[in-house]
């Protein structure tokens, strides 16, 4: 029942922020940003086919349209429905077909050894269990496939960079009682958290993964400049494989 409450809770607050969301994330597609994601990915995607991915958390559907682009096979999972009507708009203006879906990232609907690949971005500190989010997704991966997760210690004690963002960035732009949601939403599930990403490194490994890697220069290359996009807590990258035969 906790859970629940707090995924609703979670979703109430994303749904406030859905179109003012979407506009960002167009902005962004027009930005720098998107070449330096795409540098990331590269690094741990396998080259030369197209794969079937899954971006999980996909919000307004930025890494899914991304990928994409790429020639990928991509699918874009929300627990929010407004987050997934924007994504579905984000994809139309930018002329790409992709599969969006409202559903719970801890327990999908899709079939065991589906995807090559499973991305994400700033989720998994949201989920209230995310050893059995890590499961799944362990099982929806198909053998030698890869997860890719962009995250940050959203609920711990990690330092906060000091500059200034500028007038134009998002969080300025948050109206205070969505300020004060985050906080609570923040406060509440740093209760069933631990430190991360080592935390992250003990629930994988527990999940079945192997050749997990942890990438905490990301957030230096993404965020170059202090700018609309600019994420005041570091981020890592942790990349991790699913085990089994070479296709």
């Amino acid at each position: 029942m906790a859970e629940f409450k707090i995924k609703q809770r979670i979703t109430r607050y994303w749904t406030c922020r859905a179109e003012s969301f979407e506009a960002q994330r167009l902005r962004e597609y027009e930005s720098s940003k998107k070449e330096r994601w795409l540098a990331e990915f590269h690094k741990y995607l396998p080259a030369g086919r197209q794969l079937r991915i899954l971006d999980i958390g996909t919000g307004t559907g930025f890494f899914a349209c991304l990928l994409a682009e790429e020639g990928h096979r991509v699918s874009g999972i929300d627990l929010t429905p407004e987050m997934v009507g924007h994504a579905r708009h984000m994809s139309s203006v930018l002329g790409l077909e992709i599969d969006f879906q409202v559903m719970d990232a801890e327990e999908t609907d899709f079939p065991s050894d589906h995807f090559d690949a499973l991305v994400t971005r700033n989720l998994t500190w949201t989920l209230p269990n995310m050893g059995k989010a890590y499961r799944e997704w362990y099982r929806i991966l198909k053998p030698d496939g890869i997860l890719i997760n962009f995250d940050a210690d959203y609920c711990g004690p990690s330092a906060q960079d000091d500059k200034p963002l500028p007038d134009n960035h998002a969080h300025k732009n948050i109206p205070e009682f969505l300020i004060r949601e985050n906080e609570a939403i923040s406060k509440e599930l740093a209760a069933g958290q631990e430190r991360r990403p080592q935390w992250d490194y003990q629930l994988l490994s527990e999940a079945g993964f192997e050749k997990i890697i942890i990438d905490t220069g990301v957030w230096k290359r993404i965020y170059q400049e202090i700018d609309e996009f600019y994420n005041p807590v570091p981020i890592f990258t942790i990349s991790a494989c699913k085990g089994g035969q070479k296709r």
